[in-house]
């Protein structure tokens, strides 16, 4: 309090990018708390802030500052939350206002939903019985309210019945307070029967959640080990505890196997967060969040910054995916974060996986991590047999992609009766179209990126800015006419050419483009366990946790597909997306068998996968990352440059270049045309700041990038731990 005045004086947080931070008084009919939401006044607009901090030290005099409009109707943002943002910021060299954003994602949520009109009974009776006046007393008995919808739907009559009866005095309008959307999960203990390395390791993760400790595990298991069962039992005993849990899924929108198996064990369907929700879905689970009522989130990476009030057990399944690194915007890997996040408020977290990245593991083996192994499948199923297909021996036709040895397995398969599955992690048609008589290649106007045919929608695409557009019809080179040639196979013409060859089987293709909604996942999901589907053809999106207990056959047509490029992770990611989908096949009690092409059977990728060691990978990956310094036993950060203007662009990078800072620990690289040098319009360059594993990286850019004058049109991102190097 503000002794001179005898005022409250206030810092409000807003969710802003830049600025954020506004010192403000609070009128004397109001008191106000740390964490609560205020409308305050932000020249002549109203803004919607955090309380941030009571009685900060002043710049201004006191009567200077302006009052704040009102306090929301909201439960505040507990002190964890607030401390988290500070920290990601911090992390990430952002405004905590534009973290605060993240948080404040549904701006309606802020306000309760507004009360329902209902009806009760008053106890009198009508002048007149009807059977419709009384099938609508009959749905009221017992002194219970209902809306009028609810009322219409329950004694099957129109809304005059019920308006009539209120006109009487039968029936009473009153107010109703809005209950909850989402019901409390339930522990269903007849659905639990785990194995003895399932018991385990789930007495370990209840230990932890049942003592409110932090503790960082990784559940590592191999496909089809039953790590789901694992943290479900964790989830049950943060319900018993009365606290709220969270899973970040790498796919949330497609992973209906993972949510028909929650509704099985505990009774509900769990509160999702995803971009598929519309807004009013999306405004519930905030408000529920924040209140407390919803007690398990589940959802993709943005779930970690919804305002939980008191969570105390996070899972991120499939903790390798790259997916769970947000590159665009505020750049931060959610797994990660969902470790700090675990630290700040105290309670444990589970990185699960089957293929763990080397960052976990190598935390794991320093003792950050504990270890909390289980080496077999459930219920006896054994890991599949792998097979190497070496493409120099055994080449395709001209303009083929399945060999010899990958088609008669295939055919085997399906006369047997079961399923099979052909992968290829690339979409569309084909992944370049040239003109046949002059090469030229069809490019995206706004990337330096080529355009990939869909022949399904009849469209060129970019998979990088959206632009799409129709074949032309003649060369813009050389004007030839219908001179355009597919190159190269993508999912599409896959599907082509297993349906010549296997022209009796009940084919299905499965790319992002094909599945687009949990809706479509779950049509997909029935359709292949009831056998509507004996062949599948699809992209890695089939490759995140579904169980098919029939799948016995999975052919990889480009196993070497991801080794291409220089990207850091590239042995690593391919390993664990092979390894993923290699795991689909033989999850029952049917042994599953795995055919990789390839034409480097000798790398080690493949080797480790044909020998079932991934010891082996894990050794040789290790020893090439410390060889090079890089992550994770060194440090990395990207500043990246984008601007429509090249020239201007330029001019910045020469500043950059002339401040860029010196030291033993350290070394500035670039600037460097990014791989995908035009994006969206945008001309990119990037400079790479690599260090010392314990060289702290945001105190060398700070100094380096302070004060620096950016013109209106050019962009600087950082990204501190980059995933992505295009």
């Amino acid at each position: 309090m503000n002794a001179l005045f005898d005022v409250q004086i206030i810092r409000v947080q807003l969710p802003m990018a830049k600025g954020g931070c506004y010192d403000y008084s609070v009128p004397s009919h109001l008191r106000v708390e740390e964490g609560m939401f205020v409308k305050v006044p932000l020249g002549p607009r109203e803004v919607v802030g955090v309380v941030w901090q009571l009685e900060p030290e002043l710049e201004v005099a006191a009567d200077r500052l302006r009052d704040i409009i009102e306090v929301l109707p909201t439960p505040a943002l507990p002190a964890v939350a607030r401390q988290f943002i500070e920290w990601v910021a911090k992390y990430t060299m952002q405004a905590p206002g534009r973290i605060l954003r993240m948080s404040m994602s549904v701006p309606d949520a802020l306000y309760p939903p507004v009360p329902k009109k209902g009806y009760r009974q008053t106890g009198k009776m009508p002048d007149r019985s009807t059977a419709a006046r009384q099938r609508v007393l009959k749905a009221l008995e017992g002194g219970i309210a209902r809306t009028m919808s609810e009322i219409t739907e329950l004694a099957g009559v129109s809304s005059s019945v019920v308006k009539g009866l209120e006109a009487q005095g039968v029936l009473r309008a009153e107010l109703m307070e809005v209950k909850s959307a989402f019901k409390t999960p339930k522990e269903i203990t007849d659905k639990v029967d785990l194995s003895e390395d399932q018991k385990k390791a789930a007495d370990l993760i209840v230990g932890d959640v049942a003592d409110g400790t932090f503790q960082v595990s990784l559940l590592e298991g191999v496909t089809g080990s039953g790590k789901t069962e694992v943290y479900f039992e964790g989830i049950a005993e943060s319900l018993r505890q009365g606290k709220q849990a969270l899973i970040l899924l790498p796919e949330i929108a497609l992973s209906s196997q993972w949510l028909t198996r929650f509704e099985e064990r505990f009774g509900v369907k769990p509160v999702e967060w995803h971009s598929d929700l519309g807004s009013g879905a999306r405004k519930k689970a905030w408000r529920a969040v924040l209140e407390g009522d919803a007690k398990v989130v589940v959802g993709a990476r943005s779930a970690l910054f919804l305002p939980f009030i008191n969570l105390g057990f996070i899972v991120v399944d499939e903790e390798h995916e790259a997916t769970f690194k947000q590159d665009e915007g505020v750049a931060y890997n959610a797994r990660d974060m969902a470790v700090v996040r675990g630290q700040v408020g105290h309670h444990p977290v589970i990185l699960a996986s089957a293929t763990p990245s080397l960052e976990t593991i190598t935390n794991t083996e320093a003792g950050k991590y504990r270890h909390i192994h289980m080496p077999s499948r459930f219920g006896g199923a054994s890991l599949p047999a792998v097979e190497l297909i070496d493409l120099k021996e055994n080449k395709p036709g001209a303009q083929c992609w399945i060999s010899e040895p990958l088609e008669q397995a295939v055919r085997q398969t399906l006369e047997s009766g079961q399923q099979a599955m052909l992968f290829l992690n690339r979409r569309g048609y084909a992944p370049l179209t040239l003109c046949d008589t002059c090469g030229f290649r069809l490019q995206c106007p706004h990337c330096s990126a080529w355009l990939v045919e869909h022949r399904l929608s009849r469209r060129l695409q970019c998979h990088h800015c959206g632009y799409s557009a129709k074949m032309p019809k003649h060369c813009p080179d050389c004007e030839s006419e219908d001179s355009f040639k597919a190159c190269g196979p993508g999912i599409e013409r896959l599907t082509e050419e297993a349906t010549r060859l296997f022209p009796d089987a009940r084919i299905a293709m499965v790319a992002s483009d094909t599945i687009t909604g949990p809706a479509a996942a779950a049509e997909f999901v029935d359709a292949m366990s009831e056998g509507r589907i004996n062949l599948l053809l699809g992209t890695q999106i089939v490759a995140k946790g579904y169980h098919f207990p029939n799948l016995t056959l999975v052919g990889v047509v480009d196993a070497d597909l991801g080794l291409a490029g220089g990207d850091l992770r590239a042995s690593e990611r391919t390993y664990q997306l092979l390894s993923q989908v290699a795991g689909r096949a033989g999850r029952a009690e049917r042994p599953g068998k795995v055919l990789l092409q390839t034409h480097m059977p000798e790398h080690p990728v493949m080797q480790a996968l044909a020998s079932e060691d991934q010891e082996a990978f894990i050794r040789s990956e290790v020893e090439a990352r410390q060889n090079a310094e890089m992550p994770p036993f060194g440090r990395l950060a990207s500043v990246i440059l984008s601007s429509p203007d090249p020239d201007s662009l330029k001019n910045v990078m020469r500043e950059l270049s002339r401040r860029a800072p010196e030291g033993r620990d350290f070394m500035i690289m670039g600037p460097a045309p990014a791989p995908l040098s035009l994006i969206r319009g945008r001309h990119r360059f990037r400079y790479l700041l690599k260090a010392s594993r314990s060289t702290s990286l945001q105190p060398i850019l700070k100094k380096w990038l302070q004060g620096v004058k950016l013109p209106s049109k050019t962009r600087l991102q950082v990204d501190i731990d980059p995933y992505n190097f295009m």
